[in-house]
């Protein structure tokens, strides 16, 4: 079993994973002094058993980094997994000064497609591997070093995103897209090979300009599909498709079972009508909209 948390944290990502294995997996960070010292102390209480603690950003626009320099100082990084870049600032914030030095430190491991790392997803005799595989990016394509030099020279780091696969045996195959935009997953469509994937968090928070090739959806075949925080006017609410809204659900928990996930949402009131009943109670953090059959 393995517990997914999406947080609710206005226009920005954060994630955990709180792996079946010995591993525990913080994706992207975005606080505010309204809900940080909350939010970590969660991630302090939830990681205390695990032996590997891996914090993993997938890009340092500040509404994927904001509250680090806190995160960093309050849970010690010991291993940042990022792509290789030198994305510069033309105002440094102090959450990008510290994501500079973690990046160019001997903390940073970088990622691209492939790669494998101890216990990312290799396992050995002291511990399980977490199932998280980096899908993108190629290093070696033509638009993604055209993307590394634009976020060198200031301009968005967004298409420097990496692909993140999660995989639970038996359960959930989950993917994180960070903020890749459309017109560039259009240009490097020759070179992926999308899996079947259960759970789809929309990339660039659910917004139109990262809208998922349907050429890719049709590959991955998502039953669900979450959409971020972007502001209403901006999203990008995949017809067709099973989705949750995050801007409605709030904060959102994936409990991976085998062959299920049970869903819960920090608002009351939310519901979808696509999800069996299993019954299950409420957590305390969350209530039970439903389960989905994977």
């Amino acid at each position: 079993m393995s517990i997914i948390k999406s947080f609710s944290v206005d226009n920005g990502d954060m994630f955990y994973i709180k792996h079946g294995s010995d591993n525990f997996t913080t994706i992207d960070c975005c606080m505010s002094e309204d809900n940080q010292q909350d939010i970590v102390d969660e991630i302090r209480e939830e990681s205390k058993d695990k032996g590997i603690s891996r914090f993993m950003s997938t890009h340092p626009d500040q509404d994927h980094i904001a509250g680090l320099k806190f995160y960093n100082k309050q849970l010690s990084i010991l291993n940042i997994y990022c792509v290789k870049n030198e994305a510069t600032k033309e105002f440094e914030t102090e959450d990008f000064k510290e994501y500079c030095e973690l990046r160019d430190g001997d903390k940073a491991f970088n990622i691209y497609k492939g790669c494998s790392r101890k216990w990312m997803n290799d396992s050995d005799d002291e511990r399980g591997s977490s199932g998280i595989n980096i899908l993108w990016p190629n290093t070696n394509n033509s638009f993604y070093k055209e993307a590394l030099e634009r976020a060198k020279n200031g301009h968005s780091p967004n298409n420097i995103s990496p692909i993140i696969k999660y995989s639970l045996k038996d359960s959930a195959n989950v993917l994180w897209m960070g903020d890749l935009e459309t017109e560039f997953m259009n240009n490097i469509e020759d070179d992926m090979d999308m899996p079947d994937i259960d759970i789809l968090f929309a990339p660039h928070h659910g917004r139109n300009s990262g809208k998922v090739p349907k050429s890719w959806l049709d590959e991955m075949g998502p039953q669900l599909i979450v959409i971020g925080e972007a502001p209403s006017g901006n999203i990008n609410y995949y017809q067709g498709y099973n989705t949750i809204t995050q801007n409605s659900a709030g904060d959102i928990i994936f409990d991976c079972e085998t062959n299920k996930v049970h869903i819960y949402t920090s608002k009351e009131t939310y519901s979808v009508d696509y999800l069996d009943n299993e019954y299950k109670a409420d957590r305390d953090d969350g209530y039970y909209i439903g389960t989905l059959q994977v």
